[in-house]
């Protein structure tokens, strides 16, 4: 079983260890895909996108409505003065009608067809349903970009924490080893005891800090593991070889290229301007509560009435049909209407107010981020000059110890300093292809074609320097 395996296997208490699989960017992504909680709520935000197409589809379409009521009335009229005429009777003014049911039944149904014509209030609503549907669209792209750059980060991280442990582990093993050389060579009157003092101390630093690596790469990994659905004993994600490919491609195009990208693309930027949108629309909607409407109207309908009265049973039943046009003209709303469309330019300013500020945060993150692929690919540059002087240091160090120049606490210096420059120089190369992915983001463009561009970059890496040891040749044999 590998270092690696070994280290994540350690971290499940009690639990017998397991091998670790390979752990591949794309791998993790798919998972995340099913398994991040964040990506699952933006998801089904997004199903509600149709529905509202639905409804501005709705607002034109005919409407139908049926009503019938049943019930207990009573009914009573009376008419003076009234003019009478019929066949065979003449006519006849003054004459008097009364009708009278009491504790009667009675029945009503009424059935309408509506059809708008012209409505101004309503193609306000049916734009701000197709606005709300278009955000609900792009609140998901934004989650999904947003997802997969929060994998590769969390990825990146377990990598890390995982690095650092192994480069912790193998200077415990080397630092272990000089402490019992040390200790040897002082009974033996060869070194004085401040060699196994200084050797037992940073054994206690590396015992503390491994206990520290060991806590951060079991949080890091469960990180992982819950939003990508993957066994966390079982990961092993590893380092970027070489993240360079990343700077120069991205910085090859100047600042101004990626600043109208992000002007264009930002998903961010193009939430705010549908927000915008919306409350342009919520506006014109208030104020087309003054504006007459217009819809085609047909309707058809029966009354009845059944019972006793005064003047014996009586039965009345009246039907009725029409076909025609209703105009339909707000006059006063009791200053809501006023009150409303205030509110709503408030919010429309409020919304340019927010569209900048967006604007402003995008570009200053694009500038960034940009400046981070260009600065960290020299930096990482430095760092590999740093790494391979460490390196020879190391070696000339433990040369030198063997022939009596340097000392015990020269080489453990060495060894910690090629250990951290090891660790750094992964961080910034891990820093670099974020960044990369960081400006593809914010241009709106990072897909998972951008994810399998930076899973190429990534090995599963040895652990630099490599099995550091104490000089032991010129000691043993003294």
């Amino acid at each position: 079983m590998s270092a690696l395996a070994l280290a994540a296997g350690l971290l499940l208490a009690g639990a017998a260890p397991r091998p670790a699989l390979a752990t591949d960017l794309l791998a993790a992504w798919a998972g995340a895909e099913q398994h991040d909680r964040e990506l699952a709520v933006a998801r089904a935000a997004r199903a509600s996108a149709q529905p509202l197409r639905e409804q501005a589809a709705a607002l034109w379409r005919p409407g139908v409505q049926l009503t019938a009521s049943a019930g207990a009335a009573s009914h009573d009229s009376d008419t003076r003065g009234a003019h009478f005429a019929a066949p065979g009777m003449g006519q006849n003014d003054g004459v008097d009608f009364s009708t009278s049911t009491h504790g009667g039944t009675a029945t009503r149904w009424a059935l309408q067809a509506s059809q708008p014509l012209y409505h101004p209030q309503r193609r306000a609503q049916q734009q701000q349903l197709q606005l709300q549907a278009d955000m609900a669209e792009l609140q998901w792209q934004a989650a999904h970009q947003q997802a997969m750059l929060r994998t590769a980060e969390r990825y990146l991280d377990a990598a890390l924490a995982q690095q650092a442990l192994l480069l912790t582990r193998q200077q415990l093993q080397a630092v272990q080893r000089a402490l019992e050389e040390a200790q040897e060579r002082f009974r033996i009157g060869d070194a004085p005891i401040t060699d196994t003092h200084e050797a037992g101390a940073r054994l206690a630093a590396l015992q503390a800090q491994e206990l520290a690596a060991q806590v951060e790469l079991q949080v890091k990994l469960r990180l992982l593991a819950d939003s990508t659905g993957l066994p966390p004993e079982t990961l092993q994600p590893h380092l970027p070889a070489a993240a360079a490919a990343v700077a120069t491609a991205s910085t090859a195009l100047p600042l101004a290229h990626w600043q109208q990208q992000a002007e264009d693309g930002n998903p961010g930027i193009r939430l705010q301007r549908l927000a915008q949108e919306l409350a342009h629309a919520e506006a014109d909607k208030h104020s087309a509560r003054a504006a007459p409407s217009v819809e085609l109207v047909a309707q058809a309908g029966q009354e009845r009435l059944h019972g006793s009265g005064d003047f014996g049973r009586s039965r009345s039943s009246a039907r009725s049909a029409s076909v025609g046009v209703l105009l339909t003209v707000p006059l006063y709303t009791g200053g809501m209407r006023e009150a409303r469309q205030e509110q709503t330019l408030r919010q429309l300013e409020q919304a340019q107010a927010q569209l900048d500020s967006t604007r402003q945060q995008v570009a200053s993150q694009t500038h960034a981020a940009w400046l981070g692929l260009s600065a960290g690919a020299q930096r990482v540059q430095a760092l590999e000059h740093a790494l391979q002087a460490s390196q020879s240091r190391l070696d000339a160090t433990r040369t030198g110890r063997e022939a009596g120049d340097r000392t015990l606490l020269d080489l453990l210096n060495a060894q910690n300093d090629a250990a951290a420059t090891a660790l750094a120089l992964n961080q910034a190369r891990s820093a670099l292809l974020l960044d990369g992915l960081r400006l593809a983001l914010l241009a709106g463009q990072l897909d998972e074609q951008q994810l399998r561009a930076a899973s190429q970059l990534l090995h599963a890496q040895a652990p630099t320097p490599a099995n550091p040891q104490p000089a032991t040749g010129q000691e043993t044999r003294r």
